[in-house]
């Protein structure tokens, strides 16, 4: 399974019933200004203390931030912890603004 995932792409999984968790890692004021609805706001500073109780090591998990690095960070962190099914979102919400949903503010 590749790291990253482009918008276009995770958008077809989150139309299928077994969709993917959508693991939002950027801060509360962040997700106030601009989502995807249905994502598990996770900030990247609590992934650690919080992947092993509230996420399935094997279930398909996609990360979302705001431009892809910290959801790249913390893929690979997640891989490393016995996450074999966690891939980023290239570009994060911006290029989802961008390429899918332009009613999606950009900051």
């Amino acid at each position: 399974m590749d790291w990253e995932i482009s918008v276009s792409e995770y958008a077809k999984l989150k139309q299928q019933p077994a969709a993917p968790v959508l693991v939002d890692v950027r801060e509360p004021l962040e997700v106030q200004l601009a989502s995807i609805e249905g994502a598990v706001l996770m900030p990247m500073g609590e992934v650690k203390a919080r992947a092993h109780q509230e996420l399935d090591p094997d279930a398909h998990i996609v990360v979302l931030c705001h431009h892809g690095a910290r959801s790249l960070s913390v893929t690979a962190w997640l891989r490393r912890e016995g996450f074999e099914n966690v891939q980023s979102i290239a570009g994060g919400i911006d290029a989802w603004s961008r390429e899918l949903d332009p009613t999606i503010p950009r900051y």
